[in-house]
């Protein structure tokens, strides 16, 4: 595409693009409101009857020529005339399933809330897939028994093409019922101008030097992970008592005025203004914000690591059409369906062969360098997952511990 074509395409989804980041809803992980319709729901939800012999299940099902997706909005490639999706069309072509692409989930919470009571009762929800972001909600879908469990051998691809990245996540060992859309980093954000120095470690979100000028997160997952990770603890295999150190040194960040603001989403207009210097962010926001000119503002992976969010396909019980499915899921891990929706959508792509694809085929050179987009593998190696949250109760004792920072 033209620059002109480029630079006006990523100024209209600079806003619609910020649906689909990990923000507070996005990361479905709740407070106030959002926790209280999840605690409302916890003690309702019976499990789901259980499938006893899964590929005696599979083996029953038959091929169709229909395919339901469910996704985020702005969350695939679109045409120049904004009126088709290649990689769909390309997937039709290939195999003649007639694909019904539906850009419904908003929200997590919302769309769970939806979906849950229709899996409780044992029906269908009308979609085949749906993309959902690791954390509590993908988290109670598999406890309750809700995801289909994939069939392995249907979708080679993965095994081949997939970024270790996104292989066996601590939320789902195995990928028994996920694999993984895109994804993105939690790491800082700043301009070298305002800061006069490079920035290097989550030390530096506690540096008196830019106080008042420090943007945090209002996610409490995100900011419990990195202050986890500024003290040498992993998220992923931390305890209430790591919870707890993390939360102290919140507090005293909070205390000493260093920070300007808990910010959702909003944080990037902050650091846009200057308002901000350096801040909590996420890949993909500071990638459309250097698109959009902002070129003096850099995203880095600290020295102690950052957060991997990850948004996964997965295969809902009563799924009219798994087999198409699951034929999407190995089709979307090949380099050239994978590169087609990357270079539109700009995270972080799941397979590494794509960016030789979006280079040599598609000739967009700004995206398939860009780090952002297919960071190095030993970026990727320094990334922490969240901490799986092995109940609702666990879960709310994480609220409880972090939901003062943002709210006191």
């Amino acid at each position: 595409m033209s620059k002109d074509d480029q630079n006006g395409r990523d100024l209209t989804q600079a806003f619609y693009r910020g649906l689909t980041q990990p923000r507070l809803s996005r990361q479905n992980f709740m407070r106030g409101a959002g926790a209280a319709m999840m605690a409302a729901l916890a003690p309702q939800i019976a499990r789901a009857e259980k499938v006893k012999d899964w590929p005696a299940w599979w083996a029953k099902q038959k091929p169709t020529k229909e395919f339901v997706f469910a996704n985020w909005p702005l969350y695939i490639d679109v045409s120049s005339d904004g009126k088709d999706h290649p990689s769909i069309d390309e997937f039709t072509k290939q195999t003649g399933i007639h694909v019904t692409y539906k850009e419904v989930i908003q929200e997590v919470g919302p769309f769970y809330a939806q979906v849950a009571p229709v899996l409780k009762a044992g029906q269908a929800t009308g979609y085949d897939m749906m993309v959902i972001t690791n954390g509590w909600y993908l988290t109670e879908m598999l406890m309750q028994n809700w995801l289909v469990p994939i069939w392995q051998e249907k979708v080679p691809n993965f095994a081949k093409n997939a970024s270790p990245s996104v292989k066996n996540p601590p939320f789902d060992p195995g990928n028994k019922h996920t694999m993984v859309w895109q994804s993105g980093l939690t790491g800082i954000a700043y301009n070298p101008k305002l800061t006069k120095r490079e920035i290097t470690s989550f030390d530096d979100l506690w540096d008196p030097a830019f106080a008042g000028h420090i943007g945090m997160f209002s996610d409490i997952i995100e900011i419990g992970s990195a202050a986890m990770l500024k003290l040498g603890i992993n998220p992923t295999t931390s305890t209430p008592a790591d919870w707890e150190k993390a939360a102290a040194i919140l507090k005293d960040q909070k205390a000493k005025g260093l920070v300007r603001q808990y910010y959702d989403q909003s944080y990037i207009n902050a650091l846009e203004s200057g308002d901000v210097w350096i801040t909590m962010a996420w890949s993909g926001d500071v990638y459309q914000a250097n698109s959009k000119g902002y070129k003096d503002l850099k995203f880095v992976v600290p020295k102690e690591g950052c957060s991997i969010w990850h948004d996964n396909m997965c295969i809902p019980v009563g799924a009219k059409n798994p087999l198409s499915a699951l034929e999407w899921m190995n089709y979307y891990y090949t380099p050239e369906a994978a590169g087609l929706v990357e270079d539109y959508v700009n995270y972080i792509c799941p397979v590494p062969a794509a960016k030789d694809y979006i280079l040599n085929v598609i000739k967009d050179p700004d995206v398939a360098n860009s780090p952002l987009v297919f960071p190095p593998e030993s970026e990727l190696a320094r990334t922490h997952e969240y901490h799986p949250f092995k109940n609702y109760a666990e879960y709310q004792k994480w609220l409880n511990i972090f939901n003062p920072v943002v709210q006191g």
